[in-house]
């Protein structure tokens, strides 16, 4: 004989109509920023995989399946870019987080005039892409930019030469570039983190003999740790993904020399109108980013303490 949930003096789990606003009022909340994601993520992200499995031409396109994606494995301009896009990122992220941690470090000790220091410092990450792209090619130029002839003064170069026409050493010129426009985003983050640092933990390991170089690498590299992790994966999406500096000062050439995927999709798509394969190389470089955002998470997870 069955007993009901009244007799048993039971409470019914069926939701009432005030539980079910708590649980839908959060997501209220949220819906204009997923409305948003959406729109301007979710809904170009799913229309370019789609185009990616088409061949588009000029009054109409046709399904291909995974014709784009087999003449990628045939492309050598995409090798060249790939490899590219490997010393692009590499280059531009080293110098970056080096001189960002170095400036850190001493915008973390209190001088004369340290506000004005940060305020310089921290001016290149509010200057446009295009406009940085731009004023780098023109102190490059061997004719009205400076650089040229301080390379050549101090040694690096017989004569003043355009490093930018030289295919084996045009990549250095939107590195260099790229550093100087990104050193502030790791200054920025790597100070906000060295001023969550308890200064106890520093005068402690002083009295017990601890010096300069044990507390940096016992105290400060440990707690910096988990934003150097997450500061380094952003960096190097944003910088993989960045072509405004490339295109604006060598367009990907000479000879392709400076053609990352980021620039490579771009003239796909707008210079060989060629959108389909373009949207399947667009489709390569994410996959390459989330396969890498998945290794550096995993390893974070494993190296750093949790909890």
């Amino acid at each position: 004989m069955s007993v009901s949930l009244a007799e048993r003096g039971g409470v019914s789990r069926r939701p009432t109509g005030r539980s079910v606003a708590r649980m839908v009022e959060p997501w209220l909340y949220i819906s204009p920023a997923l409305v948003i994601l959406i729109v301007v993520l979710l809904v170009p992200l799913i229309v370019g995989i789609g185009y990616s499995f088409r061949r588009f031409t000029a009054f109409r396109s046709e399904y291909v399946g995974l014709d784009q994606y087999r003449t990628m494995l045939h492309d050598p301009a995409l090798g060249q870019a790939l490899f590219n896009t490997v010393w692009w990122t590499a280059g531009s992220l080293f110098f970056q987080f080096g001189l960002g941690l170095c400036l850190a470090l001493i915008l973390n000790r209190d001088f004369r005039g340290r506000q004005i220091v940060q305020a310089i410092v921290f001016l290149p990450w509010a200057v446009p892409s295009f406009l940085a792209g731009l004023t780098w090619a023109w102190l490059f130029n061997p004719v009205i930019g400076p650089l040229p002839f301080w390379m050549a003064a101090i040694g690096l170069q017989a004569q003043p030469r355009d490093i930018l026409a030289n295919p084996s050493t045009a990549m250095w010129g939107p590195i260099i570039a790229n550093v100087w426009f990104g050193v502030p985003f790791f200054a920025i983050t790597l100070l906000a983190a060295l001023k969550s640092i308890p200064t106890d933990l520093y005068e402690a390991a002083a009295l017990d003999g601890a010096g300069v170089w044990q507390r940096f690498t016992r105290l400060t590299i440990p707690f910096l740790a988990p934003t150097i992790a997450i500061t380094i994966m952003l960096r190097t999406i944003w910088i993989a993904t960045f072509a405004d500096l490339i295109f604006v000062m060598t367009g990907g050439g000479p000879a392709g020399s400076t053609n990352t995927i980021a620039t490579y999709v771009y003239v796909s798509a707008f210079r060989a109108m060629d959108k389909g394969y373009a949207s399947a190389v667009a489709v390569l470089l994410l996959v390459l980013l989330i396969v890498y955002a998945l290794v550096l998470i995993g390893m974070r997870r494993r190296l750093l303490p949790q909890g």
